[in-house]
C-alpha cells in the first residue's frame, strides 16, 4: 500500500481549523505555522510503520544522531535516528546497505522537508529470517530436540577435543589460544568446514557427522565468530540442529557473540556465549588442577602422618598390655582350677539341698496321708442316708401325684356329662351358655356322656 493512502485530503482539511475557514475570512499564517501544522497532521494520521530501502549519504553527527537518506529505484526520503534510539541498534549502517526501518513520518519545519524519524533499524530481510527462526525453533522444540532430559554431561577431563569450524575463522585462533593456555596437554582434532555461504549448513552437518562416526573425541566444539543474522544463518538450518541432537559426542555450541542465539545453541548439550567460552567449558585449566592436586597431596601426606602416629601410639598401648604366653597360660590354669573347685562345691551343695528337700516332702506326705477306712465308712453312711432320703422323696412325690390325679378327675368334663349334664354348641362349635344365643327353629349340637345329637329348638324362654 502506498505511504500516502493512510489518509485523504478531507482529513487534512478537518484536522486544523486553519484550513476550514472561508477564503474571505481566512487568517494569514506564517510558513513556520504552516509547517508545524503539516507536521502535526503527518504525525497524527500516519502511525509507526516499517519502510525498506537502501542507505545513502549516511552521517553520524558528533551528538550521536544518525542522518541518512533511504532510497529505492524511483524515490528517496530523508531520515534521522536520534542518539537515544541509535545506541540500541546492533550495527551501524554503511553506504549501500539494504535496511528496514520502523519510523514515524514527520516534517522538518525549518526546511519544510518531510522526513522519517527512525525508532528502530534492522538489516533487510531480518524480519523474515527471524520469523523462519521462530518457526523452526517451535517445530524442533515440539519434537523434543531441546529437552533438558536428553542433554549430556560434558566430561570433566577431556583428553581429546574436536573443533568444527572454518580454517579461516578468527574464532579458531581464539579457541586454540584458550586451549593452549588452559590445557596444553589436550589433543585437538579439527574438522574444517565453511561456516557461512551457500551450502554451508550441509557441510557443517557433514563435519559433525564425520566426528560422530570417527568417535575419537571426548567433546565436540561447534564454533564461529560473530556476524549478522545472515552470516550466522547456516547454524539456524534444520539439518545442523538435527545432526547435533543425534550426535553421540557431547556438543558445546559457541556461535557468535553473547547476544547471538541460533538453533544450534538450543540443540547442543551446552551453549557457550562465545567461542572462547566454549573452549573454557570444554577444558578444565591444567594449572588449577595441578594446584588442587598439590594441595590434596599435602593434605593426604599430613593425614597419613597423623594416622601413622596414632597407630604407633596404639601399638605402644597394646605392647604394654601384652604379657608372656607362659604367664597367661598359668593364670588361665589357675582360673580353671578355681572354676573346677567352685563347680564341685556347687554340685555337692545342690545335691545335699535336693536330698533334704526330698526328705521334707516324704515326711509331709506321710503326715498328710488320707485314712481310707474312715473315709470308706463315711461314704457308706452318706450312701445310706441318701437312699433313705430318696425313698422318702419318692413317696412324697407319689402321694402328691395321686392327689393331683384325684383333683383332675373331679374336673374332668366327662364325669360331669356322666352325671346327666350336656354341652350345647352352635353350628360353628362355639359353646352356648345363654338363651340369647338360641333362636327358635334353630339347631344346636348336644354332646352327652356317650355320643352327640343335633336338636331343633321350638321356642326360647328367658330365665325368670
Amino acid at each position: 500500500m502506498p505511504l500516502w493512502t493512510a489518509f485523504s485530503f478531507p482529513a487534512l482539511m478537518n484536522t486544523d481549523s486553519l484550513f476550514s475557514r472561508p477564503a474571505s475570512t481566512a487568517a494569514v499564517i506564517t510558513v513556520s505555522a504552516l509547517n508545524n501544522a503539516v507536521a502535526r497532521l503527518l504525525e497524527k494520521n500516519l502511525p509507526l510503520t516499517w519502510v525498506s530501502g537502501e542507505i545513502s549519504n549516511f552521517t553520524r553527527a558528533t551528538s550521536g544522531h544518525w542522518y541518512f537518506t533511504l532510497k529505492d529505484d524511483s524515490a528517496q526520503v530523508r531520515a534521522v535516528m536520534f542518539k537515544g534510539r541509535a545506541q540500541y541498534a546492533d550495527f551501524q549502517p554503511r553506504e549501500g546497505d539494504k535496511v528496514e526501518v520502523r519510523a514515524l513520518v514527520t516534517l522538518y519545519a525549518p526546511r519544510g522537508d518531510y522526513q522519517l524519524s527512525v525508532e528502530a533499524i534492522r538489516r533487510a530481510g531480518v524480519g523474515n529470517l527471524y520469523e523462519a527462526f521462530l518457526r523452526l525453533k517451535a517445530q524442533l522444540e515440539a519434537e523434543g530436540l531441546f529437552d533438558a532430559a536428553r542433554k549430556r554431561q560434558i566430561p570433566l577431563f577431556a583428553r581429546r577435543i574436536g573443533i568444527v569450524t572454518s580454517l579461516q575463522a578468527a574464532a579458531l585462533s581464539d579457541i586454540l589460544t584458550a586451549l593452549r593456555r588452559r590445557a596444553p596437554h589436550v589433543e585437538i582434532i579439527l574438522y574444517p568446514t565453511p561456516v557461512q555461504g551457500e551450502g554451508a549448513a550441509a557441510k557443517i552437518a557433514q563435519a559433525i557427522a564425520t566426528a560422530d562416526s570417527r568417535n575419537e573425541c571426548d567433546v565436540l566444539l561447534v564454533c564461529r565468530g560473530g556476524g549478522s543474522i545472515e552470516d550466522l544463518w547456516a547454524f539456524n538450518e534444520d539439518i545442523v540442529a538435527r545432526t547435533i541432537a543425534h550426535c553421540s559426542i557431547p556438543v558445546i555450541a559457541g556461535i557468535g557473540h553473547e547476544t547471538d542465539f541460533t538453533i544450534a545453541d538450543f540443540a547442543a548439550d551446552v551453549r557457550a556465549a562465545t567461542p572462547t567460552a566454549a573452549a573454557e567449558l570444554a577444558a578444565s585449566p591444567r594449572a588449577a588442577w595441578l594446584e588442587q592436586l598439590a594441595r590434596e597431596q599435602v593434605r593426604l601426606s599430613r593425614a597419613m602422618q597423623r594416622q601413622s602416629a596414632e597407630q604407633q601410639q596404639s601399638l605402644d598401648w597394646y605392647t604394654r598390655r601384652l604379657v608372656s604366653p607362659k604367664a597367661a597360660i598359668a593364670a588361665k590354669r589357675q582360673q580353671l582350677a578355681g572354676c573346677l573347685q567352685s563347680l564341685h562345691y556347687a554340685s555337692q551343695n545342690d545335691l545335699r539341698a535336693r536330698k533334704h528337700q526330698l526328705s521334707s516332702l516324704q515326711l509331709h506326705w506321710r503326715n498328710h496321708q488320707p485314712q481310707m477306712d474312715k473315709q470308706r465308712q463315711l461314704l457308706q453312711e452318706i450312701q445310706r442316708r441318701f437312699g433313705i432320703a430318696q425313698q422318702q422323696m419318692i413317696a412324697r412325690q407319689r402321694q402328691q401325684l395321686q392327689s393331683l390325679q384325684a383333683q383332675a378327675e373331679l374336673l374332668n368334663p366327662q364325669r360331669t356329662l356322666e352325671r346327666g349334664y350336656a354341652i350345647l354348641s352352635d353350628s360353628k362349635g362355639r359353646i352356648l351358655r345363654n338363651t340369647a344365643d338360641l333362636h327358635p327353629e334353630g339347631k344346636v349340637q348336644v354332646r352327652l356322656a356317650r355320643g352327640c345329637a343335633e336338636v331343633g329348638i321350638a321356642s326360647v324362654q328367658e330365665q325368670l
